[in-house]
């Protein structure tokens, strides 16, 4: 028995080392302008220890942030997240969402999520007649940018085998104020830059038949264009393949490891060169969950880590990604399901 739990952890984790050290070896070159990337950050804790490789892998509402026709795999009346993100240069990134059944199965399930940046104080300056040509704004006057995004969401299984999903959402980002030249020589005219935009997600999940393994698609951030100033730029638009599967199907449980998952994402960005990420996640005794995940080409980011505690309904999820020159990332989320 001992030895059939040991190689039920080591496979997945040969695999995915295969797999990863031979997928999309090229650079991380910029290809495309995009804007709004707070879009593109994982706040989910669990999510972030799985390297994002959640595209098959159901996370209740927080579904909505991957894949939203995952949202059909809810099995009580309701579930509801939040999450803490302590991202790199002291940006705090916060989300929460939330899914009810309010009519049964049959007519799927609804939910909401919200998204919000706080990118802190920045002291800037302003155009003068000085012979420096600006100068600075008072600490008392210092410029708040900040960002979010509110969607509405809905996923259903159209059979026992294959589900959809999608979310719309309402995308608004400030990027506080400054003073420009005006029409008079030596004149400033203080001028604020904010954006709003509709983001589309959707996203497909099939169940194959073959045990447990499941394959999906998502789009994400898909968005006409919208500009500050004369550039003009879309939202971070990402397409993802993923697939995932119980490894523990091919070998008998134990009371000990209930559960070693195993997921794979391959995603293509508009803006940098694709990427593939990997998660594997043991869960041992129904109620701790020990995570890793990589992440490939990326100039920072590489190995995450997590751990999460279940009980009762509720789950505690915590992940750790060091982040090179930046130091490290920290998140933690909260989960209730009903």
């Amino acid at each position: 028995m001992a030895k059939r739990l040991i190689s039920a952890a080591m496979l997945p984790m040969l695999m995915l080392c295969m797999m990863v050290k031979n997928a999309f070896p090229q650079e991380n070159v910029k290809l495309a302008q995009t804007g709004m990337q707070f879009l593109s950050v994982v706040s989910d804790a669990r999510a972030a220890s799985l390297a994002r490789a959640t595209t098959t892998v159901p996370m209740g509402s927080g579904s909505l942030f991957s894949n939203p026709a995952l949202l059909s795999d809810i099995a009580g009346w309701a579930d509801v997240s939040a999450s803490y993100n302590q991202w790199i240069a002291e940006i705090k990134h916060q989300t929460f969402s939330a899914a009810f059944k309010p009519f049964g199965d049959e007519y799927g399930i609804f939910g909401v999520s919200l998204q919000f940046i706080d990118y802190g104080d920045f002291y800037w300056t302003r155009v003068s007649n000085t012979a420096s040509g600006f100068e600075d704004i008072p600490s008392g006057d210092m410029n708040k940018p900040s960002a979010f995004a509110v969607g509405v969401g809905y996923g259903k299984a159209i059979s026992d085998a294959f589900s959809v999903g999608g979310q719309i959402r309402y995308v608004r980002q400030s990027l506080g104020t400054s003073f420009v030249p005006g029409d008079v020589a030596g004149q400033s005219v203080k001028k604020e830059y904010k954006l709003s935009v509709l983001a589309f997600d959707f996203g497909t999940n099939f169940k194959t038949g073959f045990k447990s393994l499941a394959f999906g698609m998502s789009v994400r951030n898909f968005s006409k264009e919208v500009r500050y100033e004369s550039d003009q730029f879309q939202l971070p638009l990402v397409f993802t393949l993923g697939l995932s599967m119980e490894t523990l199907d091919f070998f008998e449980k134990s009371s000990t490891l209930n559960s070693v998952l195993v997921s794979v994402d391959a995603s293509h960005y508009r803006d940098h060169a694709e990427q593939v990420y990997a998660g594997l996640e043991c869960r041992l005794m129904g109620a701790l969950s020990l995570r890793a995940g990589y992440a490939s080409s990326a100039d920072e980011e590489g190995l995450t880590y997590g751990l999460g505690v279940q009980q009762y309904g509720v789950q505690v999820d915590y992940a750790y990604t060091p982040f090179g020159v930046f130091d490290n990332v920290q998140r933690v989320t909260v989960r209730f399901s009903f």
